[in-house]
């Protein structure tokens, strides 16, 4: 299986160079950062561990190998490199681990989540200055807007680069998404590849209980986007379609991938409930999650 360093780049941060000489793979990473995920929201009794576990594996698939990044030289206007925005904010564990992990800034900071005068705060902010972030979020709906906008940018710059965004399928009931897929297909913003966290639950119940999303590959196939799926916990599968889509860009048509998951995956009795969508662990719960992940890269 290919391993991955933990830092590229030829401008290495100093926090990070104790790494330099460790590569692991995509599993062993994306164990590590299930730990920080319950770890950090134990730490403060509050957060959100459910779709952060279960997006774990593509946040990961797609720092250390889909997107062009450049962490030692971070930039708001990311020039040259692929932009990701995370619509649905409230997963911000899976995100801070994922950045922290990747180089962006050091893994110890993972240790001052939701706390007072923190840069990691509940949902991501960009007034605190953390790299690697370029958009608030919480609100939901509004990512894929933010998105669109930033990658007609890059066209209009003569960037080749692409755009990424990661929504809920919850969120997916905000009217708002779906005005951005109309404006996406109008003017053509086909360097644009959004995926869905397409795991049936939401903070109140399953999806089909509070307002079903019925055909959710036809909707999107009528708003005239290209549409794939795909299974995001088959690190195969997860390879194959992300490479697709990349090849696919370019065309005329934005892309959109329903990514099914298992909210709470990786922690059997978090797995499949809307139950752990913001509950964080007690004590003997973390020490149980803990036990189902091994440590591969060291705690924070």
């Amino acid at each position: 299986m290919q391993r991955y360093a933990l830092v590229t780049g030829q401008s290495i941060p100093a926090y990070y160079l104790r790494t330099m000489s460790q590569t692991h793979t995509i599993p062993e990473i994306c164990s590590q950062v299930r730990r920080d995920i319950v770890r950090m929201v134990h730490a403060v009794n509050s957060g959100h561990p459910g779709g952060s576990l279960g997006c774990t594996d593509f946040l990961v698939n797609l720092y250390f190998d889909v997107m062009k990044l450049d962490p030692a030289n971070f930039s708001m206007d990311g020039a040259g490199e692929d932009l990701f925005f995370l619509s649905n904010g409230h997963i911000s564990p899976v995100w801070y681990s994922v950045l922290s992990r990747r180089g962006f800034f050091p893994a110890e900071e993972l240790g001052t989540f939701r706390k007072l005068g923190t840069r990691l705060q509940g949902h991501p902010a960009t007034k605190e200055g953390l790299p690697g972030i370029r958009s608030a979020s919480g609100s939901l709906g509004q990512g894929l807007s933010v998105a669109c906008g930033a990658a007609q940018a890059k066209k209009l710059n003569g960037d080749d680069r692409l755009v990424y965004t990661l929504h809920g399928d919850g969120e997916l009931q905000e009217g708002q998404i779906w005005e951005a897929a109309l404006y996406a297909v109008q003017h053509k913003i086909d360097n644009l590849i959004a995926t869905v966290d397409w795991n049936g639950q939401q903070i109140d119940g399953a999806c089909d209980d509070i307002m079903s999303l019925g055909d959710l590959e036809g909707k999107w196939k009528a708003f005239g986007w290209t549409v794939l799926t795909m299974d995001g916990h088959d690190y195969d599968d997860l390879d194959r379609v992300m490479k697709l889509a990349k090849s696919m860009t370019g065309n005329g048509k934005p892309i959109i991938i329903l990514m099914r998951t298992d909210m709470g995956h990786g922690v059997d009795f978090m797995e499949g409930t809307h139950k752990w969508h913001g509950v964080a662990p007690n004590d003997e719960e973390l020490e149980l999650a803990l036990n189902q992940l091994p440590s591969t890269i060291g705690d924070y």
